[in-house]
């Protein structure tokens, strides 16, 4: 198996982009690191990891949430779906809107919901909605 440092995988998706044309959301699953990267603006950010599966992407202009990289992606679906098997039926064709991780990590914890990562998770929630992006699941299917 590739490791892909989180540097060369943001400049992969960002070389998917084309400046010409304005940039929309994104998410990338990407098999070889079993993760998927999420970027809502093509602002420069810095990266702070909220726990053993998410690091948020902050704006370093304007310091709001911009996106994310979800590591480990397998390994948490088979988790999530122990715990809540209803979260299969959010798998569509293979497919899973980017909230609806979120939430599972969210909604699977027992953090505390006033915590700093819950607030953190609510704003990747609140951005996950409003890209309304999906992204490939197949290692959430199985």
């Amino acid at each position: 198996m590739n490791t892909v440092s989180e540097n060369d995988f943001a400049t992969k998706v960002m070389s998917l982009v084309n400046p010409e044309e304005p940039f929309k959301p994104v998410a990338t699953y990407d098999r070889d690191g079993d993760c998927i990267e999420f970027l809502m603006r093509p602002d420069a950010f810095y990266a702070e990891r909220v726990d053993d599966l998410v690091t948020v992407y902050y704006s370093q202009d304007t310091k709001e949430v911009i996106g994310s990289l979800i590591k480990g992606v397998s390994g948490f679906c088979a988790n999530v779906l122990k715990k809540l098997p209803g979260f299969r039926i959010d798998i569509i064709d293979g497919r899973v809107k980017l909230v609806h991780i979120f939430r599972a990590k969210l909604w699977s914890s027992e953090r505390d919901p006033v915590a700093g990562k819950t607030v953190t998770y609510r704003k990747l929630i609140e951005a996950a909605e409003e890209s309304e992006l999906d992204v490939e699941a197949e290692s959430c299917v199985s």
